[in-house]
């Protein structure tokens, strides 16, 4: 566990992580572009389980939602944990003491494991049922569960701010 602790205090240590936390504006600025990529990130999938629970874009077929919707979803993930990132090194060991921190990791990482099982199990037969407007139950029950897999993960996120403590 010590090279990891290690690694941690060299990240919380470093000039960058100094900057962030000692400069009035850097943190704020930081935070709202975390904030607007993860409002991306949440809309863009969302329109995504919307077609999946067949209340949205049941005239497009699911392969031409995805693939309209998705690659914002990943430019906006991308940006979403740089800028998480840099809010974490800022801080390391006290979001890593935060329980709501640790709850919104492993939740984003549980949204992740339901779209991979999705995209190897539920849709291997994507093809002759993307176009009907009621979706296989697999398909509704990935969508649902990441609908709540990321409205689980934005509480966890706000909720950071309330529990983490100055000081």
């Amino acid at each position: 566990m010590q090279p990891f602790a290690d690694f941690i205090s060299y990240l919380e240590n470093s000039s960058i992580a100094d900057n962030i936390r000692e400069n009035d504006l850097l943190f704020p600025v930081i935070e709202s572009v975390h904030v607007l990529a993860i409002c991306l990130v949440v809309g863009s999938i969302l329109v995504v389980d919307l077609r999946l629970l067949g209340f949205a874009s049941t005239k497009w077929p699911v392969s031409r939602v995805t693939r309209a919707i998705l690659p914002l979803t990943w430019g906006a993930f991308i940006v979403a944990v740089a800028s998480g990132g840099l809010m974490f090194i800022s801080n390391a060991t006290k979001y890593l003491g935060n329980g709501f921190f640790i709850a919104k990791m492993v939740l984003i990482g549980v949204a992740g494991l339901n779209m991979v099982v999705f995209h190897f199990v539920g849709a291997r037969d994507l093809p002759k049922w993307e176009n009907d407007s009621r979706l296989p139950l697999s398909a509704r029950l990935a969508g649902g569960l990441s609908i709540l897999l990321w409205v689980a993960v934005v509480a966890c996120g706000r909720w950071i701010g309330f529990t983490m403590h100055p000081g």
